[in-house]
């Protein structure tokens, strides 16, 4: 499953995660880890057209700074002058509801 990041480094800000309950990327079943991946790859592609970023930016943490402990990964979109800088990552909000709704409702029209 995949939703918004309900404080997001940058509006759009998806996790990714797998509806069975995996703590870290290492307890992902093998057979899991192909098809979970292809969904974090697969917004990854879509979210430049859907958003008007230049890529994104995908990450996990494993236990530390891990604050949901279920695996997930951040599709972060991203454009050159940003300001994002290594892993500090300063979480925003978004306006409303209605907002993130927008959103999430650009991804997934790309998604189909």
């Amino acid at each position: 499953m995949a939703f918004l990041d309900s404080r997001p480094v940058f509006k759009g800000h998806v996790l990714v995660a797998p509806r069975d309950h995996v703590r870290t990327l290492a307890d992902l079943p093998v057979a899991a880890v192909g098809p979970y991946f292809l969904r974090v790859q697969r917004l990854s592609g879509v979210m430049p057209a859907a958003l008007g970023c230049q890529g994104t930016f995908v990450a996990a943490n494993n236990v530390v700074s891990q604050s949901v402990p279920h695996l997930h990964f951040h599709v972060v979109p991203r454009t050159k002058g940003d300001g994002l800088r290594g892993f500090f990552w300063p979480r925003g909000r978004y306006e409303s509801d209605a907002e993130a709704a927008q959103y999430a409702d650009r991804l997934c029209a790309a998604l189909n």
